[in-house]
């Protein structure tokens, strides 16, 4: 997935706006970050420390914990270049839904 993809389907997910976070692009929902683009490399998706485990346990090659303590918060670095955009857009919903309020819903919710 291009970056310019991933950025449309993050603007498409409900309440998303686009922001900074130490001058990397960032998608909030309410206030609360759930996607970065730090590096024309990578994205970063807010996960649960759980799905983070099953995540790098499923496709190892294609994602790597954020180094740290924001790693081990579930912060998770997805190489959306290679990952297949199914996988992609499954995740980034997950992460929205991770951060959004829980009265919030997606439509195929």
């Amino acid at each position: 997935m291009t970056d310019d993809d991933l950025i449309g389907f993050a603007l498409s997910l409900p309440e998303t706006v686009e922001s900074s976070h130490f001058g990397n692009r960032d998608f909030r929902v309410r206030g609360k970050i759930y996607l970065t683009l730090p590096s024309p490399e990578f994205c970063v998706v807010k996960l649960t420390p759980d799905q983070q485990q099953m995540l790098l346990a499923t496709v190892p090659e294609h994602v790597l914990a954020v180094p740290g303590g924001w790693g081990l918060k579930g912060w998770t670095r997805l190489f959306h270049h290679i990952l297949d955009d199914e996988t992609i857009c499954t995740l980034v919903r997950q992460a929205w839904r991770n951060v959004a309020p829980k009265t919030m819903t997606l439509p195929e919710d």
